[in-house]
């Protein structure tokens, strides 16, 4: 299953702190926790398969552990301990001991746990204020080298753009229905009437899409909008730059323009929950925009509201691509960008979400 070779999203960062979360990963439950004081201010983040090797208890019931040798997660049932980072803990011996096995067992405080009594350890890194999440190591006879790291999303690695995390979003769908949706400017007018378009003002320019081994690229993608920007007094056109650099995200791009003080980019991360649920999170950046934090998210989740419903109705939820049995869909001038990902989907050999 090539999504399991994938970096996923599962929380946002700032919603783990002192605490192991518990989250599922293509049917894997898997818990988190963070180690302060290591690797920087918010310290580092695990990821485990959320079941003691003991006697199968969930390890996210239990606690985080702060040691002399290092942080620990200790398991509810039996108190046993197992270790963070390979580094700095140690076993009894003071040797180095690999991340996530046993260090301490309460009831035999004399016994050394073998190798054998660990815990299951996935990779998980923290991004775009995510936590991502990667249960296999990446075939790359298979797996484009683009995708062996989660997607780049430049605005957020920039010190002078403002960012806010917006999300989770419980959508009843697949996630390339999700991801095909941002990537449809024709439905603003209607959806998104009197906020993202007009339908009187319905025609959109598709621009310029290219596809490669890499994703799909859409330039110079125009739609009408009732009003440009925050502080404009009525509609124009608005240009937008569209990336799809995974099966599961998408990017859109909407620079600063003659008269508008603001630039923005929305990138939109999905987790997929299963073949025809996923929870989706926004990660915005802005140039100029003098709204807070809470009335961009407002704003998000407004708009996302609109969206729930209309894509939840969809017949099939899973994305028809063309396999066998797949319901057809007729496409029109404005579905090129969605045609082209439905390509980079096939390309990829992605089986999750889609028909």
């Amino acid at each position: 299953m090539i999504e399991r070779q994938l970096w996923h999203p599962v929380i946002a960062g700032i919603h783990l702190r002192d605490a192991p979360q518990s989250v599922s990963l293509l049917g894997q439950d898997v818990v988190l926790w963070r180690e302060h004081g290591h690797e920087g201010p918010h310290g580092v983040v695990h990821a485990w398969a959320d079941r003691c090797p003991h006697r199968g208890a969930k390890l996210s019931l239990g606690r985080v552990l702060t040691h002399l040798h290092g942080a620990r997660l200790e398991c509810p049932y039996h108190g046993w301990q197992f270790a963070g980072d390979g580094a700095a803990s140690q076993g009894h011996h003071g040797a180095p001991v690999s991340v996530g096995r046993c260090v301490h067992v309460p009831a035999a405080p004399a016994f050394e746990p073998p190798a054998a009594h660990c815990a299951q350890v996935f990779e998980a890194q923290e991004r775009h204020g995510l936590v991502w999440v990667r249960l296999e190591r990446p075939d790359l006879s298979q797996l484009p080298a683009s995708l062996a790291q989660p997607p780049a999303f430049e605005p957020w690695d920039d010190p002078l753009w403002r960012q806010v995390v917006c999300g989770p979003y419980a959508v009843e769908t697949s996630a390339p229905r999700l991801v095909e949706n941002f990537l449809d400017l024709s439905h603003f007018g209607f959806v998104h009437e009197g906020w993202l378009g007009a339908r009187s003002h319905a025609q959109v320019d598709t621009g310029r899409v290219d596809e490669d081994a890499d994703g799909v690229h859409a330039r110079e993608c125009k739609a009408w909008q009732p009003r440009g920007y925050a502080g404009a007094e009525e509609g124009g056109w608005v240009a937008y730059r569209y990336e799809v650099p995974h099966p599961f995200a998408a990017i859109l791009r909407k620079d600063a323009a003659e008269g508008d003080p603001v630039s923005n980019a929305i990138a939109l991360f999905i987790r997929p929950d299963g073949p025809e649920a996923c929870t989706a999170w926004f990660a915005m950046a802005t140039l100029g925009d003098l709204s807070d934090d809470e009335e961009l998210r407002a704003f998000q989740d407004a708009v996302f509201a609109q969206d729930k419903p209309i894509v939840e109705s969809q017949q099939p939820r899973r994305l028809p691509i063309g396999k066998d049995g797949a319901i057809p869909e007729v496409h029109g001038p404005a579905d090129r960008m969605s045609s082209a990902y439905r390509r980079y989907l096939a390309r990829t050999g992605v089986s999750l979400g889609v028909c």
